[in-house]
Order: structure tokens, then sequence, then C-alpha cells
């Protein structure tokens, strides 16, 4: 998507900071959502009466739509406008949150989760593309992907956090009250200081995004649920997507964006780091609650360090590469989040939070912090303007697929490992990661 002078004059003045904060705060948002719910289902089981199904449908209507969504959310933007397409997805995610709210029995919930999920995936990969739009390559863009990287790791801390505090002051319809407010004041905030953009027209390969939506949707369902006919039907629904792709004059999804920079590499690196990402915020809370014993308030607030040092390392990244390779850090950073969950996997089962827990959260939140920024600005490097809103999109979709696959695997192996198996799992395929960093990345790519 082309911007003319006038679109991108922001970026050029302080005021570009006030945009980098309201699409900030979106972002924020996504992930708040995601972990916010999880600390209200036992309230939100017994509110409504739901059986164990109906609660797993609650989180899961939100994951599949989110997911599924993603690519074609972000080849949305660069068609028909990124500010356009924003707002609808923050006004669908409002709206949504609102019902949820108010709602009186699961079907209404459900219906509610999936609508917010279609929101997010609209404004989650076009608010990254206004950012890189907004901030051209150099030190702004680094900085700004600073502040992306931190909001990410503080928002899924925050919902445990706010989840807790909340379901247990007023209720589990207060995890969806407290977003309303938040969206509206982004959607305002939006509408009056971000530029409108110039939609790049041309049509929506709707055959293509009709095959990926429903294979990731499959995909996600039967990895996450174990149901491996779902599996084998969007396997081959993405590869009808993929055949679609090389016979489509405009397709979802170019394959030029492949041939940019390490684009291709950036993406799988960031599937498996999903994969730790989605694992470690998913176990770790149970095993706080559940070896250590903590409530839900108490796991929230132990995991400050956490989110603390996601912020720090979040900020420092974008420095540190002005002195160093980014592939040295990105693989240092990488190391640290190996160490930390190794750190973690020898944890004694009645260990305390400062010789248990206070260790590995410094190093993880410095591994994550690091590789996600990185990775991030990997991703989008060199990726001409027209395709900002699908590399928003692509590298949105492999951390959340990588996510529900990595999630599925840990899940595996914490039934025979326990806790102490799946940390070291999630350390093994970290390492495979800084693996796969040596090899594909060049020390010019970022």
């Amino acid at each position: 998507m082309a911007m003319s002078s006038a679109s991108v004059s922001p970026a050029t003045t302080t005021t570009g900071w006030t945009p980098l904060a309201v699409l900030a705060t979106a972002q924020f948002l996504v992930v708040l959502s995601t972990s916010i719910v999880n600390v209200a289902l036992p309230q939100l089981r017994t509110g409504l009466g739901l059986d164990p199904a109906g609660l797993s449908w609650v989180v899961n209507a939100y994951v599949l739509a989110f997911g599924s969504l993603l690519l074609l959310g972000g080849r949305s933007g660069d068609v028909y406008g990124l500010r356009r397409v924003f707002l609808l997805g923050t006004a669908l995610f409002a709206a949504s949150s609102l019902g949820a709210a108010l709602a009186d029995d699961v079907v209404t919930l459900i219906a509610a989760r999936a609508v917010q999920g279609v929101g997010a995936a609209l404004l989650a990969p076009t608010a990254l593309a206004m950012v890189l739009t907004l901030f051209h390559d150099g030190p702004r863009r680094g900085a700004a992907l600073g502040v992306w990287g931190a909001v990410s790791g503080v928002g899924g801390a925050a919902g445990v956090l706010l989840g807790g505090l909340l379901s247990d002051t007023y209720g589990w319809r207060s995890v969806f009250w407290v977003m309303v407010p938040v969206a509206v004041a982004v959607l305002v905030a939006t509408w009056r200081l971000l530029p409108a953009d110039r939609p790049r027209g041309g049509r929506l390969d709707l055959p293509g995004a009709l095959a990926v939506t429903l294979g990731l949707t499959a995909l996600t369902y039967g990895v996450s649920g174990g149901v491996w006919p779902a599996v084998a039907a969007g396997m081959l629904l993405l590869g009808l997507f993929l055949h679609l792709q090389r016979r489509s004059a405009d397709p979802l999804v170019p394959p030029r964006v492949f041939k940019v920079g390490s684009v291709a590499a950036s993406n799988v690196l960031m599937a498996l780091l999903g994969a730790v990402w989605l694992g470690l915020f998913f176990f770790l809370p149970l095993y706080q609650q559940r070896i250590l014993g903590y409530t839900p308030m108490e796991a929230g607030l132990t995991q400050l360090p956490l989110a603390l040092m996601i912020t720090l390392a979040s900020w420092a990244t974008p420095r540190l590469t002005r002195r160093l390779s980014g592939r040295v850090v990105l693989a240092g950073g990488l190391l640290l989040l190996a160490a930390g969950l190794a750190w973690l996997a020898r944890a004694p089962s009645d260990g305390t939070f400062l010789n248990a827990l206070l260790g590995p959260s410094v190093l993880i939140g410095a591994g994550l912090g690091a590789a996600f920024v990185q990775l991030t600005a990997l991703s989008a490097a060199g990726v001409p303007a027209a395709d900002s809103g699908l590399a928003g999109g692509l590298v949105n979709a492999t951390r959340q697929i990588g996510g529900a696959i990595g999630l599925a695997v840990l899940t595996t192996v914490s039934l025979t490992g326990g806790y102490r198996g799946t940390f070291v799992a999630a350390a093994l395929i970290t390492l495979l990661t800084v693996l796969i960093t040596l090899v594909t990345i060049r020390k010019d790519d970022l």
C-alpha cells in the first residue's frame, strides 16, 4: 500500500509516538483478551452452568477465529486500506466484548467470543502494518518494535493478574467489561490521530481466502483437540490453498513476499518461538498453582518479574543491534530463553519464589523480549509498503499456528514427563530455533 507524503508525515515528528501508543494499546488488548479469560473460567463455569465442552469453546471460539483469519485480515488491509480495516476490527472487538459481558447463555457467549476473534484478526495485523509504515527502517523502527514487543509481553502477564483481581472482586463478566472502554478509546483515537491511507485496490483472492481460512481452522482445531481427521482435512485444504496461489492473478499470499530478505526463515522461526511462548504461558500458571500452591492472584503477581524483563529486553534490543549484529542478538536471546527454561525444569516441587522462579523468569523474559522484537523486524525487513498488511498477518498467523501445534506437543509431553518434562521440551525447541537461526539468517539481514 503506497501512502502519500501527507499520510506519512506524522512519523517524521514527535507526534508519531502518539499514534504508536494508540496502536500498541490495541495490540495489548489482543494479547490481554487471550489470557484474561483463562483465569475467570472456573467462575464462568459456575455462573453459566457450563459443562467442560462448553467451557473449552469459550476459549476455542476466539482462538480459531483469530488464528484462521489473520492472513485474510492482513491482506484486506492492503487491498481496502489499513486504517479502514483496523477501525472495523476494533469496532467488532468492542461490540463483541460488550456482548460477552452481557451474555446470559453459552451460545451467546461463544458467538461473542468468535466475533471477538474476528475483530482481533482484523486489527492485529493492520496495527503492526501501520507501525511499520509510520516508522521506516532505522533506529525509529527499532524503537517502535521495542515498544511493540514490550506490550506483547506485558499483556500476557497482565491478563493473569487482572483476570484474577477482577474475577475475584467483580465476577467473570468484569473481564469482558474492562476491554470495552479501552477498545472504544482506541477506536476514537485512531479516527482522530492516525492518517487515512490509500487502498492498494485490486481484488481480494476469495477462493484462496476461503481455502486458507478453513484449512487453518481445521488444522488448529485438530491439533489442539487431538482430532486427527481434522488435521488431515486442514493439510488438504492448505495444499489446495497453495495450488490456488500459483494460479491466481492476484493471490492472497504473493510468492514474491517470501523472496524478500529473510521473510520465509523468520516466519518459520516465529512459529517455533510461538510454540514456546504459548506453552510457557499455559503451563507456568498451572505449575505455580498446582505444584507451588499459589492462588490465581499470587500466580499473576509472581509473573511480574517476567513481564518486566520482557519489557526491558524489548526496549534494549534495538539499541544492542546498533553495536552488535542482529543475528548475534537474536541467537543470544534464544540462548537466554533456553537457559531459563532449563533452569525452570530443575525447580523443586517445594520451591519458593526466590529459588524456583525469580532466576528463570529473568532469563526467560530477557530471551523472549529480544527474540520477539528481532523476528518481528526480520519478518518485515525489505517488504514493500503494498505488502505491509500481509507481512503483519503472516507473522501473527505463524506465531498462532506454531503456538497451537506446540501446545499440543507440549501437552502430550506433560502427560508422561510432567511440568519438568514440558519445560525441558520447550528448551529443546528453543535450541532448535537457535540452530535454524545460525543456518538461515545472514549477518546483514537485520
